[in-house]
């Protein structure tokens, strides 16, 4: 009777021991929460493969972290913001996903950051740039890999910043827009330029004339002007810098500047330049090993260099496989304060996720448009590194 009772006791420890096993090994299920179709579908695509190969790269081409195997569950919101709501609930709760990572719209994030509050579960914002998503609609679950607004406004403030300089701003009229002119105005403040004319324009607009026209007649009417320039912040369809230079603006002493984009929207660059700007990314920049390995990889891959938003959604599979090497539970609040200060390598160099507000801080690039036949693009050349520590980017998290 008691070697009876010994073998079964035995054969319930084997299969504990099984079963933990099997636990440890279940996938660490990461979902991508972002506009696969619709006008951002180009900038979708990019971050999609760049979180796959940031995913690729930080596990040795493993797809595994701590034993277990990474699983992307891939849900489109195709830039609605209620079906994003929808989509990231679905994911947190019936998916049961470990943390998640999107969407491309600021204005889909931002209906999406109560979600992740609600289901008290990581959301790693790639790469919406609003203010506001680390800002005034902040929570705690809610960490960022791409730029914000006054990242991108404080980078192009120093690039235009000279005494003299008058600047008007054309920009969409949604978050993305709003929240990128009010943090370039701040921004500009700090310089010798100064802003004397807003413009905003519907998201679908395809004709600027009218915007171009009040944009020229404030500037011609700005006094003690050295430089007369029009700072172009737009995402998506719409060209708003080709139609404007269509109208000829340097007839009337009026130069055109915007950040970096996405190389089919830098085809209209090579109409400009010496154009000078500020920029997140460009593949021929930064110089270091995870850099080197993701352009090689692309073009080997896609024929291509990586873009704008490629690099952006390494950086997010990079950020992931490192919070989870920290606390390998899984567990939300083991991710957080993994996450909390955490600092990671990517294609840009190394990036940190500041405490108060779970913003990667960043290094920008000061750059100048220089024009080659060859290239399809104006190329973005280097002036400066805008490194971490040169640029001050407020906390606005607080209420």
């Amino acid at each position: 009777m008691r070697r009876h009772i010994g073998i079964a006791a035995a054969a319930a420890v084997a299969l504990g021991l099984l079963g933990g096993t099997a636990l440890a090994a279940d996938p660490y299920k990461i979902a991508h929460v972002y506009g696969k179709t619709g006008p951002f579908e180009a900038y979708a695509k990019q971050s999609h493969v760049g979180l796959m190969m940031g995913l690729e790269y930080a596990t040795g081409g493993s797809m595994e972290v701590n034993g277990r195997k990474i699983e992307v569950i891939e849900k489109d919101t195709q830039l609605k913001p209620d079906l994003g709501k929808t989509l990231l609930a679905e994911a947190y709760g019936d998916d049961d996903v470990t943390l998640a990572v999107g969407p491309v719209s600021s204005g889909v994030a931002l209906a999406m950051l109560p979600v992740a509050q609600e289901y008290g579960k990581v959301l790693l914002v790639e790469p919406a740039v609003a203010d506001s998503i680390t800002g005034s609609a902040w929570n705690r679950f809610v960490f960022r890999t791409s730029r914000n607004s006054s990242q991108d406004a404080i980078s192009n403030a120093v690039a235009l910043g000279d005494a003299g300089n008058c600047v008007a701003t054309l920009a969409q009229d949604y978050a993305f827009g709003r929240d990128g002119v009010a943090a370039f105005k701040e921004a500009l403040a700090k310089t010798e330029a100064r802003l004397v004319f807003e413009e905003y324009a519907p998201t679908d607009t395809a004709d600027f004339t009218a915007q171009a026209q009040r944009l020229f007649d404030a500037l011609g009417k700005a006094e003690g002007c050295k430089r007369k320039i029009i700072w172009v912040v737009w995402a998506g369809k719409g060209n708003p810098l080709g139609k404007l230079n269509a109208l000829n603006p340097g007839s009337q002493g009026v130069e055109l500047a915007t950040g970096g984009n996405i190389l089919a929207a830098m085809a209209a660059y090579k109409e400009l330049p010496g154009m000078e700007g500020a920029t997140y990314y460009y593949y021929e920049i930064p110089k270091n090993p995870v850099n080197d390995w993701l352009v090689a990889e692309h073009q080997k891959r896609f024929s291509a260099p990586p873009d704008f938003f490629t690099a952006g959604g390494m950086a997010a599979g990079i950020a992931v496989v490192e919070a989870l090497k920290k606390a390998p539970s899984g567990d939300t609040e083991d991710l957080i304060a993994a996450m909390e200060g955490m600092e990671f390598v990517t294609p840009k160099g190394v990036m940190k996720f500041r405490k108060e507000d779970h913003q990667a801080l960043q290094s920008m690039y000061h750059f100048k448009i220089k024009v080659d036949p060859a290239v399809a693009w104006g190329i973005p050349e280097l002036v400066r590194e805008l490194k971490i520590e040169d640029m001050d980017i407020p906390v606005r998290n607080r209420k």
